[in-house]
């Protein structure tokens, strides 16, 4: 009876459902592992002492930005240049934008500075002249999405986005880190932005959807086996009903 297992067609059907459960499982398991890895981290920052709270160092010796170095304070030196605002940010419930100056080092490479957070309908100071040394918490550049940070689009000129070296690249004539510091201590008609806790760390909503995702590939799995199962039993069903006389025309 159940030999139109072995029929081309039904040999494609196969060849299908063998691939597919596996797959449908490994991406349950790695979307799984994906969760877990994000529940040791926020377990590991639960006993890790508050980046902030360790003592300024070079910007160089911290770089590339990680989960670990994230939130550090860094020392920098350089001469303030260009100027950004970069909008629709919000502090204590107010919203506002960022300043962000570019503070170009004698390598002639800059980093994004937040000088700090201005409130709406207020003019953002000029950066100081000369040559200046600014300590605040480093940051990873920001990603579309992270953050609630979006990409937008059809800002007003000196207006960004988002901060991220990929963005600056755009309209500055310099190469820039792809990094940015918070300063501690905002000028007078600003306030300090705190750091933000690193990205894709902590349980925060990407964790969940990671969790929501293995549920998912695993329902897939099942379905596809259960679609194959009524499949075979109608196909069979279907045979033995021609073998008895019993089929109906349409």
């Amino acid at each position: 009876m159940y030999r139109f297992l072995v029929t081309p067609r039904w040999l494609g059907i196969n060849l299908f459902v063998l691939l597919a459960i596996p797959f449908c499982v490994f991406m349950g398991t790695w979307q799984l592992g994906r969760f877990e890895a994000r529940v040791e981290s926020h377990e590991a920052a639960k006993t890790r002492p508050d980046p902030g709270e360790r003592p300024a160092v070079p910007l160089a010796t911290l770089l590339p930005v990680d989960q670990e170095t994230s939130g550090r304070h860094v020392t920098a030196s350089g001469r303030y240049e260009d100027q950004f605002l970069v909008p629709n940010r919000t502090l204590d419930g107010a919203n506002g934008a960022y300043v962000l100056t570019m503070l170009r080092s004698d390598d002639g490479k800059a980093l994004p500075v937040v000088r700090g957070w201005l409130a709406e309908g207020r003019t953002a100071p000029a950066p100081p002249k000369g040559e200046v040394t600014v300590t605040g918490s480093l940051q990873a550049s920001e990603s579309t999405g992270s953050s609630g940070v979006t990409a937008g689009g059809g800002l007003p000129s000196g207006q960004l986005a988002m901060i991220s070296a990929a963005s600056l690249l755009n309209v500055v004539p310099y190469d820039v880190y792809n990094a940015w510091v918070t300063v501690t201590d905002a000028p007078d008609g600003l306030r300090a932005v705190p750091a933000a806790a690193p990205q894709n760390s902590g349980l925060d909503l990407k964790a969940f959807q990671n969790l929501g995702y293995t549920g998912e590939w695993f329902v897939f799995a099942g379905f596809v086996g259960f679609m194959w199962f009524r499949l075979v039993r109608r196909e069979a069903e279907t045979l033995r009903d021609q073998a008895l006389g019993l089929e109906t025309a349409a």
